[in-house]
């Protein structure tokens, strides 16, 4: 984060309107295109924005700079998706830019093939069990590693790992089984 950008925190946290405004011009735009990664409708997805905004003025006190400020608030507004759709029950939807690779237990890598649409992949993920389904989600489509994803969903790096490598063989099974017409 340049000088620029940590200047306008510190005004934001003196309560400075105008730099809170700067900063929210700065990133709404790259927050509603996360928040749609989970959230469908789109006027939901504004509104959770909205709200994540709100949240991170109210904790900007708790900004360190030892994350950009972007990361900082792209993780806030992925737990206000998430907590809404936990107390919603609502299926996530992706964005149509969804590059997924699978791996393995072993370590393999697993490529999804080309006759599998996003849609899908969409549904393949829809049909995961919701424990196996965020974790998804966030590992391989927002790209956090398992001690944030463990932050984030408030469990244990082993849980992360673990509901990650099984969410990842039923996504596998799931779309295998989409390609050959049959259910395991």
């Amino acid at each position: 984060m340049n000088s620029f950008s940590i200047d306008i925190v510190e005004e934001c946290k003196r309560n400075n309107r105008k730099a809170q405004m700067q900063l929210y011009n700065q990133y709404c735009q790259g927050m509603y295109i996360v928040a749609r990664r989970f959230i469908s409708n789109t006027a939901e997805a504004e509104d959770l924005v909205q709200d994540a905004f709100i949240k991170a003025f109210g904790k900007l006190h708790q900004y360190k700079a030892e994350v950009t400020f972007g990361a900082w608030l792209k993780r806030i507004v992925v737990n206000t998706c998430i907590d809404s759709l936990k107390s919603k029950k609502l299926n996530m939807d992706l964005l149509d830019e969804v590059h997924l690779e699978v791996v393995n237990q072993d370590d393999h890598s697993w490529q999804v093939e080309d006759d599998v649409t996003l849609d899908d992949v969409k549904q393949a993920i829809d049909q995961l069990p919701e424990k196996y389904k965020y974790v998804v989600m966030l590992y391989l489509i927002e790209g956090y590693d398992h001690q944030e994803i463990s932050e984030i969903l408030n469990i244990t790096e082993i849980a992360s790992r673990t509901q990650l490598s099984r969410g990842k063989v039923k996504l596998q099974d799931l779309l295998k089984s989409k390609r050959y017409g049959t259910r395991y």
